[in-house]
C-alpha cells in the first residue's frame, strides 16, 4: 500500500498542566520515523503548488523527497538554499496559510506537514553542528542593514552569499527583533533564535547592537561611511491603544511592554534576572491575534489564577493561527468574544480594577474582509480584572523615519515601497516587512527581505538600468 494513504502525523507537545509552570517549548518535534513516513506522502506534483505559496521561495518538493530518502544533511542544504532560517520558520511560520493551503493532497485529504518536516531537518542539523555553505569572492561593496528581525536577517544573508559586505544595526542590545523581544519563549526559544543569527554572521553579516540609526547614526553617516545602498526593516514596534477613559491606570500593560519585559529581559527568571512584572491573580488581554495568544500564555506562566481574552469578533474570525487559539485554551486562558472595553475601571489608588465592556454582533464585512462588530445597545457590563494587556496591533516607530527626509510615507506612516523589489521614494534605499505593511508574519517579513536582496544586487550592479520608484 502507498505511504500516501496514511494520514498526517499530529505534533507531540508537552501536557498543558506540565508547561503552564515554566516557559520551555510545547511542541517537540516529529520523531525520525514520522518525518520520514510524512515524507513519502508527498505526491512530487510536476507543477507543485506549494512553492507557489512560499514567501521565501523554498523548492519544497525537493527537500521533501530528500528526506522521504533518509537524505537528512542534503534535505537541509536544499531548504538552505532560499532559508537562512529554517528553525524559525519550522516553528513560527503559518504554513496552514501559505505553503501547506496549496498542497494536491490537502484538495481531498490532508496536506503535507511541511512545517513540521522544515523543523525537524533543522534541529536535526542544529543537533550535529552547523556548517555555513562555500561563500563567493567579496564584491567589496558595502550594504547596511537597519533592523535585526526577520527582513533585515533575510536581505542580509541573502546578499552576504551573493558576496557583499553587510553591516546590521540594530537599535536594541540583542539581535533578532520581534524574534527575541515578541514571541515567548515556549514557541520559539532564544537559544534558536540565537543559533539562527549566528549563522546568518557565519556568511560574513556583521552585526552592531545598541545602535539606534537617526539616533547613534544617520543614513547620511553610513553613506560618508561609504554603504552604497540600505535595506530598512526596523518593524513595527509602536503599540497601538484603545483610546477610551481609563487606559491610563497603573496596571494596563501594552503587549510590546509586557512580552519585551518578559522575553528580552528575562522577567519569567526572576528572581535570577530582576526585572518582574506586576502580576494580579485576574489578567485580561485584548486582542485576538497570535500577540494576544502569547500575552495569555505568558500571563499564566507569570502566576496569573485566571486569564481571560477580551476579542470584539468570534473565534472565527480570530487573525491568531488556529494551533495557538487550541494551545491557550487548553492550559486555561478563556476567551469571551463578541465583546468590546469602553473605559477601564480603577481604584482610590489609581490601579484598574476592571474593564466596562459592550456586547458587539457582526454586521456587513468591513475592509479586511471580516464581518464589522456592531455594539449592542444598554449590553454594558464589567469583568473585574488586577491586570490588562493591550494587544491590538503596532504601528510604525518613528525613530528612524523622523531622521529621514524624502522618504515617502503612506496615511499611517508606514514606507511605501515597491512590493517587488522594496524601492522607496529616495534611490538606493529599500525596505521590507512591517514597516512597509504593518504587522504581518515573520515568513512575510522574510519574502519582502529576499525580494529586496536581488532589487538590491540589481541596483548596485547595474544602477542605470535600475528604474527609480515614485
Amino acid at each position: 500500500m502507498s505511504n500516501r494513504f496514511f494520514g498526517r502525523p499530529k505534533m507531540p507537545q508537552r501536557p498543558p498542566e506540565e508547561r503552564i509552570r515554566d516557559f520551555y517549548e510545547v511542541p517537540l518535534g516529529l520523531p525520525e520515523w514520522a518525518a520520514v513516513e510524512e515524507a513519502k506522502r508527498c505526491l512530487q506534483c510536476k507543477n507543485p503548488q506549494c512553492v507557489k505559496g512560499c514567501p521565501v521561495e523554498i523548492d519544497i518538493p525537493g527537500f521533501v523527497g530528500l528526506l522521504a530518502q533518509g537524505k537528512f544533511d542534503a534535505a537541509i542544504a536544499k531548504i538552505k538554499e532560499k532559508n537562512s532560517l529554517p528553525a524559525i520558520c519550522g516553528r513560527v511560520c503559518p504554513q496552514e496559510d501559505q505553503c501547506e493551503v496549496q498542497c494536491v493532497l490537502g484538495k481531498k485529504g490532508q496536506p503535507i506537514a511541511i512545517g513540521y518536516l522544515e523543523r525537524f531537518l533543522a534541529d536535526y542539523e542544529r543537533d550535529r553542528g552547523i556548517q555555513p555553505p562555500p561563500l563567493p569572492p567579496s564584491r567589496n561593496r558595502k550594504v547596511a542593514v537597519i533592523g535585526s528581525g526577520p527582513a533585515g536577517l533575510t536581505c542580509a544573508g541573502d546578499l552576504a552569499k551573493m558576496g557583499y559586505q553587510v553591516t546590521i544595526f540594530e537599535a536594541l542590545h540583542a539581535p533578532g527583533g520581534v524574534l527575541i523581544y515578541g514571541i515567548p519563549e515556549f514557541r520559539l526559544p532564544k537559544s534558536i533564535v540565537a543559533q539562527e543569527v549566528h549563522y546568518v554572521q557565519s556568511l560574513g553579516v556583521e552585526i552592531q547592537v545598541s545602535r539606534v540609526i537617526g539616533k547613534t547614526y544617520t543614513l547620511d553617516d553610513l553613506r560618508d561611511a561609504g554603504y552604497e545602498a540600505f535595506f530598512i526593516g526596523t518593524g513595527a514596534g509602536l503599540p497601538y491603544f484603545l483610546d477610551v477613559p481609563g487606559e491610563n491606570l497603573n496596571g494596563i500593560y501594552s503587549a510590546n511592554e509586557f512580552l519585551t519585559r518578559s522575553n528580552l529581559m528575562k522577567a519569567y527568571l526572576f528572581p535570577k534576572f530582576d526585572t518582574p512584572i506586576k502580576i494580579g491573580q485576574r489578567v485580561a488581554v485584548i486582542g485576538g491575534g497570535n500577540v494576544a495568544m502569547d500575552s495569555a500564555r505568558t500571563a499564566l506562566r507569570l502566576g496569573a489564577e485566571e486569564v481571560c481574552l477580551v476579542y470584539r469578533r468570534t473565534k472565527k474570525e480570530m487573525p491568531a493561527r488556529v494551533e495557538e487559539v487550541e494551545r491557550a485554551e487548553e492550559e486555561g486562558v478563556n476567551c469571551i468574544i463578541l465583546t468590546n472595553p469602553v473605559r477601564f475601571v480603577g481604584n482610590d489608588n489609581g490601579w484598574v480594577t476592571g474593564i466596562e465592556c459592550i456586547q458587539m454582533e457582526l454586521g456587513e464585512p468591513d475592509e479586511s474582509g471580516r464581518r464589522r462588530p456592531v455594539p449592542v445597545p444598554g449590553s454594558e457590563f464589567v469583568i473585574p480584572i488586577d491586570t490588562v494587556v493591550v494587544a491590538i496591533g503596532q504601528g510604525p516607530n518613528p525613530l528612524f523615519l523622523e531622521s529621514v527626509s524624502g522618504l515617502a510615507l503612506n496615511r499611517k506612516g508606514y514606507i511605501v515601497a515597491d512590493p517587488e523589489t522594496g524601492a522607496t521614494s529616495l534611490r538606493g534605499v529599500f525596505a521590507g516587512g512591517d514597516i512597509v505593511t504593518g504587522a504581518a508574519t515573520v515568513i512575510s517579513a522574510m519574502g519582502a527581505g529576499k525580494k529586496a536582496a536581488r532589487a538590491i544586487e540589481r541596483f548596485l550592479e547595474a544602477p542605470d538600468s535600475f528604474p527609480q520608484w515614485r
